[in-house]
């Protein structure tokens, strides 16, 4: 198969700006690249934070972490992704006392069909002549899409909380999450061999 950074084929791709309002409401730009399906092969150096980074899943002592439950968790979670998502490795991991780190590795998913999360992302309105087509990125407002670095991270974000909401246990995530695209062999190997130790 060779290593993962090989199934980059779509080359270097810019950040563009969306609108500073959706449904005449202000939020916040998205950070992904909006030429980019984020279903597409790739490795994917994933960080997920805790809110207002509360120290959940334990503390360092003499140089190691010691997990609490909810670490213990979110370690037990991550593994289990594999079990829930097609077409996914998993690769280094490490979660730290108010954040984890890790790389998903998506294979076989180019070239696969738009799917819907819900309803409402059927009514799309077919563009105007005057303007070009959505980005990947606008349109990913209406299909999330499954198989893709946000589900998968939603997924385990929402596994982690509802099991410890479930056992009483305080938790809570930072609503969004750091992904960071892995485009070559020395940087794979640079960040895997940062996490391994």
């Amino acid at each position: 198969m060779g290593t993962p950074y090989q199934s980059l084929t779509q080359g270097c791709l810019t950040a563009q700006p969306m609108s500073d309002k959706f449904q005449n409401k202000y939020r916040i730009a998205s950070t992904r690249l909006q030429n980019r399906d984020y279903r597409w092969n790739a490795p994917y150096f994933i960080t997920i934070c805790t809110l207002n980074r509360e120290y959940y899943f334990g503390e360092i002592e003499t140089a190691k972490i010691v997990l609490s439950k909810q670490g213990i968790l979110a370690d037990v979670l991550w593994h289990e992704i594999k079990n829930h998502a097609k077409n996914i490795d998993l690769d280094e991991f490490v979660i730290m006392p108010n954040h984890i780190h890790g790389i998903l590795i998506l294979t076989g998913n180019d070239g696969v069909p738009v799917e819907t999360r819900h309803a409402l992302s059927l009514q799309v309105n077919p563009p105007k002549q005057s303007q070009p087509p959505p980005t990947i990125g606008q349109q990913r407002f209406q299909n999330q899409g499954k198989n893709s670095v946000s589900s998968i991270s939603g997924s385990y974000k929402s596994a982690v909380t509802k099991h410890a909401n479930r056992l009483g246990l305080a938790f809570r995530w930072q609503a969004r999450f750091y992904e960071h695209i892995i485009r070559s062999a020395e940087e794979y190997q640079r960040i895997k061999k940062l996490y391994s130790q």
